[in-house]
């Protein structure tokens, strides 16, 4: 006998809509009456048996599950035992056994945590990326490492604000202050700490035994060292030039008198190291400047960035300076206010939002390079004094009488760039702020005239995230201009300057101490540089990578350029439709956003590999900065 009818598919649905649907699959059924009873009966069971496991899969209560009873009712009819078809019906539906629709979902784990609630705005979604990057920094294991991510994000370099330690526009010192958050002192002089480190007794003794020493350096200096032979006839004409050979002449020699006559009673002047003319680069995020008016333009021809068009941007800067000398020794100096101190909200400092090439400084396509003088491990990790010339004072205008500014905004730019790059080999960063002070003094001369500064780091995180919500600043203390010697007659000094000769001995005599109680690189891993990583392979390629990044080298391959014509005729105007696209600018519109690891792998010749014809070893691999090991804070 031919029976019609579609057979119920027992399956793993995963909700109501696919129960209610097999539900109907069923009712589709043809059956024949008084004929095969048996079979429907074992159909039902069936069904019986598919929704009790669906209940109890799917959470289905019994009042979803009376929604079945129609279809089932309409099914009595067909079979020869009413009974029976009566008790299939009350063992789907037990009696007096309703629930309520909702029903409470209960839970084993009571310890459940559910994932945050996250705003999806475009601001908010920025913020969470930027703080996804910041958050890698931070936990990366080794000073280079986390230098070398700042560096990710742009192949070609970025684009950065150049600052330069011997070009000075005109008013800048409140640009200075506000990028580096820096509250200048208003009495000119140094901090009241200088005057208990010497009894007025021992510093005058101290002046006594030195103050000859001195003399004859300036004498010989001055009048008896020949320079013909060292120097063009046009450079000895230079005054800018000659007074940056007589400040570095002069810092020798003041520099050799005081640690050989002051080592006898202060031995650490005899552990320190001694740097000649070294490199000082610093790179740092700054986020409270007005957008560029690139930046402007470009959101405002985008319908879903207009209201964003006037918000500022992170912009980053680029310090470049080369002092005559500098000392390090591997313990820091002792702070003069705490952090606690620095964030006093009396301690000000100007706001200047303006384009910094509206204060004459410029842009240009550089890697991030942080350099205080020294490379990563180095014994000396921390400045004691550092010599700085001024010879570019004689090249200012006179009409801008402005030199104290001048001077003011050296001692910030120096000193934060110095202090900035000794943070970042302690494991901070522009994004992690230090978490104990940093100080250090600087001498600014030409020889005769002598300026001394004390600067403390407080903070070094200033970009968009955290510039309006940082409370720390960061404290600079000068004095004005002292003049060693009024001139020289008969090969004799003339009225020197004993003030000059003790504050050169209180800068030396302010001993380093170790910081108690305190983890002095908090974010770096157990490796701490390169040189601590245990895999040869990733140790030699983060060593080449690294020292190649940093010396700025350009890329072998230059970017692609625009030429005039282009820019005019294709790109302005576009008056050649049908010239087919050769240039790498009409295919990728931003080349300078392209990654440092977008790049095809070194290849791996065939004779170096395990197996010749090995595919997966053609490509050499590449060891950029990942996460690896536990920061010490962690």
């Amino acid at each position: 006998m031919n029976h019609t009818f579609y057979r119920l598919q027992v399956c793993y649905l995963t909700s109501f809509k696919a129960v209610y649907g097999a539900a109907c699959n069923f009712n589709r059924v043809v059956i024949k009456q008084n004929e095969f009873v048996c079979n429907y009966l074992e159909i039902f069971e069936q069904f019986e048996i598919f929704i009790n496991a669906k209940m109890h899969c799917c959470k289905v209560n019994s009042r979803l599950l009376a929604r079945f009873v129609p279809f089932i009712r309409r099914s009595q009819g067909s079979l020869s035992s009413p009974t029976a078809s009566e008790n299939i019906v009350e063992t789907l539906i037990p009696p007096n056994n309703s629930e309520p629709a909702v029903v409470e979902e209960k839970t084993k784990n009571p310890d459940v945590k559910y994932p945050p609630i996250l705003d999806l705005s475009r601001a908010a979604r920025k913020r969470r990326e930027r703080e996804e990057w910041h958050n890698k920094i931070k936990h990366l294991g080794t000073v280079e490492e986390k230098i070398f991510e700042l560096n990710m994000p742009r192949y070609y370099g970025w684009k950065v604000c150049k600052i330069e330690e011997g070009t000075i526009p005109y008013d800048p010192l409140p640009f200075a202050q506000y990028v580096t958050r820096t509250h200048m002192v208003n009495e000119p002089g140094l901090p009241d700490y200088y005057d208990s480190l010497l009894t007025p007794e021992t510093l005058d003794a101290s002046v006594q035994q030195i103050k000859s020493q001195i003399e004859d350096a300036i004498v010989f200096e001055y009048t008896c060292r020949k320079r013909d032979y060292q120097f063009k006839e046009d450079e000895l004409e230079d005054k800018c030039f000659m007074d940056n050979v007589l400040a570095k002449d002069m810092s020798l020699q003041v520099n050799r008198i005081l640690t050989t006559n002051l080592s006898q009673n202060y031995t650490y002047l005899l552990e320190s190291q001694l740097d000649i003319g070294p490199r000082i680069e610093a790179f740092w995020v700054f986020g409270g400047f007005e957008a560029p008016i690139e930046t402007i333009r470009g959101r405002a021809g985008q319908d879903f960035t207009k209201e964003f068009r006037d918000e500022p941007v992170n912009q980053k800067l680029q310090y470049y300076g080369t002092p005559i000398l500098q000392l390090r020794h591997k313990l820091p100096l002792k702070e003069i206010a705490s952090i606690q101190e620095s964030k006093d909200q009396s301690l000000e400092i100007p706001v200047e939002t303006l384009d910094p090439r509206k204060q004459e400084y410029f842009y240009e396509h550089k890697h991030a390079t942080i350099i205080p003088g020294f490379w990563p491990g180095d014994f000396g990790e921390f400045g004691l004094v550092s010599y700085h010339n001024r010879g570019y004072l004689a090249t200012r205008p006179e009409q801008y009488s402005d030199d104290a500014d001048a001077l003011k905004t050296q001692a910030i730019f120096g000193s934060f760039s110095w202090l900035y790059g000794q943070a970042c080999y302690q494991g901070f960063s522009t994004f992690q702020d230090p978490t104990y002070p940093l100080l250090n003094q600087m001498i600014i001369t030409n020889g005769q005239w002598w300026s001394f500064s004390t600067y403390q780091l407080n903070t070094t995180t200033m970009h968009i995230d955290a510039i309006n919500e940082n409370p720390r600043r960061n404290i600079c203390w000068i004095t004005e201009p002292l003049k060693l010697f009024d001139s020289i007659e008969d090969g004799k000094v003339q009225g020197l300057n004993e003030d000059v000769l003790k504050h050169l001995i209180k800068f030396y005599v302010n001993a380093p101490e170790v910081k108690k109680g305190v983890e002095m690189k908090p974010y770096l891993s157990e490796e701490e540089v390169i040189a601590g990583i245990e895999e040869p392979d990733r140790r030699k390629w983060l060593e080449e990578k690294y020292k190649h990044l940093v010396s700025n080298r350009p890329r072998h391959r230059l970017p692609p350029e625009i030429y005039h014509w282009q820019k005019i005729y294709m790109i302005d105007h576009k008056t050649r439709p049908m010239d087919k696209k050769r240039d790498a600018w009409q295919f990728n519109p931003n080349i300078w956003k392209r990654r440092m690891d977008e790049h095809t792998p070194e290849y791996v010749p065939k004779f170096k590999r395990s197996y010749p014809k090995s595919k997966p070893e053609k490509w050499a691999p590449n060891f950029y900065p990942t996460i690896r090991k536990p920061i010490k804070s962690s």
